[in-house]
């Protein structure tokens, strides 16, 4: 889907990822009739990490990405890398309702998985992209600080692996200075990344292994059959296999996708470097942060000291048309202590939702694949798709078929009132989150 408007052009958005790109080479462009094992459609996380996983696995694959690889909802987020998998993290009964006995343990295996595969390939492929751990999500309310207690309960009977704790009152201070939140819990198995720089270092590392990567490849159909073939303007490929990703950004390419996945607004500010003082004044341990509600606010204090600061969604699909001016207020009523910093970056693009809010992995026909749907938690659970979905490839199915086996219904009212059914339904959890529901 080609967008053209003030968040969207050809090119990356004004971003702080692009501005501190390590790699602006770019990759190659698909010319004339060639045929692959695999046929990747999308290079965000899905794309980038489904050619990896299978290129590991010795299969002949391209990847076909309409403008520049993490051009989209990839290259846009926040840059806080978390586990969970198809639920939360820490709903092990949740996992066990929706998945069965068997399968609800092997989701919440995944939940750990995502993040370590992450960890691993920047490890064995040496990709600089300022990858820190520690995080903390932090409590405006009673409530929510029961919940983040029973939690720990959980992770302990599961052997969760890395070191969760409460943090109560009297201590938040030492990791977020601000008088919004009443505690937190902390986790050190998540932390951050930037995102555009892990995602072009996993797609030279997929080059590398034989994986043939073309830019400015706009998919226009896809005929299925025995051996799929994948249409663009400047020519085509023909594949034992198709796997389609493209998260928000799919447009009307794939029907069933269209009508099950809403594209919708997410958008970030960058401020200009803090001093350490700044710094030991508002995150002192630097560490992303996220509260609970389902208007949220996140932020990070990135590897050149810059707070990285997010808070708004929208799902009209009309964009603000001062993103600075919408989010600097959120941040101030968060660290008041930080009026007058300069925001030298902004930017926005969609991510993609679906209505129960599990990713989506499965099959348009025999041969083709999708992996999309994360709901804005997409950085590492896109890893496991792609995971999946090569296993599944190699005619290992067992753990995809457990995520294939979900019904994800349409949006009620199809692509045409999706947009301002969600829309409503937003505002009745925005009224929740002011309630303390």
């Amino acid at each position: 889907m080609r967008l053209k408007d003030h968040v969207h052009s050809d090119d990356y958005p004004s971003s702080y990822y692009a501005a501190t790109i390590n790699d602006s080479a770019g990759f190659s462009q698909l010319e004339g009739d060639q045929s692959f094992d695999v046929c990747i459609i999308g290079g965000g996380f899905s794309g980038v990490a489904s050619a990896l996983h299978l290129s590991e696995r010795g299969f002949n694959v391209c990847l076909l990405e309409q403008n520049l690889i993490g051009w989209g909802a990839t290259g846009r987020n926040g840059g806080q890398f978390i586990g969970g998998y198809a639920h939360s993290l820490w709903d092990h009964k949740g996992m066990v309702k929706t998945f069965g006995e068997k399968g609800g343990p092997a989701v919440w295996d995944m939940a750990v998985e995502c993040v370590d595969i992450i960890k691993n390939w920047v490890e064995k492929y040496d990709i600089d992209c300022d990858m820190e751990f520690g995080y903390i999500d932090v409590a405006m309310n009673p409530k929510e600080m029961d919940y983040f207690r029973r939690t720990i309960d959980a992770l302990e009977e599961t052997k969760y692996p890395y070191e969760v704790k409460i943090v109560e009152k009297d201590e938040i201070t030492d990791y977020v200075k601000s008088d919004q939140y009443i505690g937190g819990r902390t986790n050190d198995g998540w932390g951050q990344v930037h995102v555009l720089n892990l995602c072009i270092g996993e797609a030279r590392a997929a080059e590398k292994l034989g994986v043939k990567i073309y830019e400015r490849a706009v998919v226009t159909d896809i005929i299925h059959g025995s051996r799929p073939k994948v249409v663009t303007a400047r020519g085509t490929v023909t594949a034992d296999y198709v796997v389609v990703t493209g998260n928000g950004y799919l447009g009307n390419l794939v029907p069933k996708l269209e009508s099950r996945v809403l594209p919708a607004g997410s958008y970030i500010i960058a401020t200009e470097p803090l001093t350490d003082e700044q710094i030991a004044n508002t995150a002192p341990l630097r560490w992303p942060t996220c509260d609970q509600r389902w208007a949220l606010d996140y932020f990070r204090i990135s590897k050149d000291k810059r707070m990285l600061f997010g808070g708004l969604a929208t799902y009209s699909g009309r964009h603000p048309r001062n993103i600075t001016g919408a989010i600097v207020p959120k941040m101030l009523k968060v660290f008041p202590q930080l009026k007058g910093v300069k925001v030298d970056y902004e930017w926005g693009g969609y991510m993609g939702i679906g209505l129960n809010r599990i990713p989506m992995v499965g099959r348009l026909s025999d041969n083709v694949y999708f992996a999309t749907g994360y709901g804005g938690h997409g950085v590492a659970p896109t890893h496991m798709s792609a995971k999946l979905v090569s296993e599944a490839i190699a005619g290992q199915a067992e753990r995809y078929d457990i995520l294939a086996s979900i019904n994800h219904p349409p949006f009620p009212g199809g692509k045409y009132l999706m947009k301002p059914a969600h829309t409503i339904g937003m505002a009745y959890y925005r009224m929740r989150d002011a309630l303390g529901w």
